[in-house]
């Protein structure tokens, strides 16, 4: 099978789960690497708009059988990496765990995804998200005065989770081409979440961030970034922070109110500052503000929801969006010049492709007991 991008010669396993583990599965996928997803055998099959899906060929055993571990075991010696998202211990006890595969295939990259890590005393507790980036500050700071908001579950699953799990796969596997050592990389979402705060962290132990939300520069505190309401309903974005971009939208927006001008950085005038804006805003409807201010470097974005950002511009000519099997998804990012990712199938039936997978690499199938 002909696969496209940078990663066309890696040989990843992953064991079917939920969230982080199949998207981070799906980023390898695009950028080229061939995934042999393991389900169970009973498994339904995956819709067209399981995005995550994408990109991968299927293997259904039941684990429960000694006949498949063994195959599992036997495709173990063939891959370069496995990626599993099971409580600590559950693939110890189905014969799977990383002390096998890493004497099975001692150059194996083994990677854990989970939301506490495999150690610590929520390690064994059920979780979800929201959970992780609570303990992490994340979730504290994000929302307005009076409560903390969920935002999506983007900054822990997807942002602490999966590009940490991508990104410590690599690097493993990066370490074992050089000195043939594999290892396990245990990927903890609570983990990740912290260490997207490190900026903050920063600008707290500065003295620069304030505990109290939105009251801060970056959470909505600040008058020149934020969303504004605009007159038909509809929303727009504003994050004009360098004093030159801030000139220029006063500018666009004729504004020659000396308190806007010269108080850019009073924290203590900001409410007042954010509602002259407000209320500027809802005299107009989002299309008359794009028209003034998308072209300029006043640092404006009109908020879109998910039907309208398929067809922005400037998503469109750069290819944001592909269709596949009639179902709008995100392309695969980032792009490379000379080795361009692409989104390599659509989401197989639950055993599709399995015994291809197990032909290429050179596994010898075993029989069901």
């Amino acid at each position: 099978m002909t696969r496209n991008g940078p990663l066309s010669d890696l040989r990843i396993v992953e064991f079917a789960g939920m969230g982080p583990g199949p998207f981070a599965c799906m980023l390898l996928s695009d950028l080229g690497a061939d995934v042999l997803r393991i389900d169970r055998a009973d498994a339904p099959d995956p819709h067209p708009w399981q995005i995550a899906a994408r990109g991968k060929r299927s293997l259904g055993l039941d684990l429960k059988d000694p006949a498949a571990v063994e195959q599992c075991r036997r495709i173990i010696e063939r891959c370069d990496a496995v990626v599993e998202g099971y409580r600590p211990g559950v693939m110890e006890r189905v014969g799977l765990g990383p002390d096998v595969a890493l004497k099975l295939n001692p150059r194996l990259v083994y990677g854990r995804m989970t939301g506490w890590g495999q150690s610590g005393p929520l390690a064994q507790r059920a979780g979800h998200d929201l959970n992780y980036i609570a303990i992490s500050g994340a979730l504290h700071a994000i929302g307005p005065k009076d409560h903390p908001v969920p935002p999506l579950n983007l900054v822990g699953d997807y942002g602490g989770g999966a590009l940490y799990l991508v990104m410590g796969l690599l690097a493993a596997l990066h370490h074992a081409q050089r000195t043939g050592e594999g290892q396990v990389v245990d990927a903890a979402i609570s983990d990740g979440a912290a260490s997207l705060m490190s900026v903050f962290y920063g600008l707290a132990a500065e003295g620069r961030w304030q505990g109290e939300r939105a009251s801060n520069s970056l959470d909505g505190g600040a008058h020149y970034y934020g969303v504004f309401e605009c007159l038909d309903g509809e929303w727009i974005s504003i994050a004009a922070i360098e004093p030159q971009f801030y000139a220029l939208l006063l500018e666009r927006l004729e504004i020659h109110d000396e308190a806007l001008r010269a108080r850019q950085h009073d924290r203590q005038a900001w409410p007042e500052l954010r509602e002259k804006l407000a209320k500027l805003f809802r005299t107009r409807p989002r299309s008359a503000w794009c028209a003034l201010l998308e072209q300029s470097d006043a640092c404006f974005a009109p908020v879109l929801n998910l039907k309208e950002a398929v067809a922005h511009p400037h998503n469109v000519s750069r290819g944001t969006f592909v269709e596949v099997s009639g179902v709008v998804q995100p392309a695969p990012a980032p792009r490379f010049s000379a080795t361009p990712g692409t989104v390599q199938g659509p989401p197989v039936k639950t055993g599709e492709g399995g015994r291809d997978v197990l032909r290429e690499w050179g596994v010898q199938p075993v029989r069901p007991t």
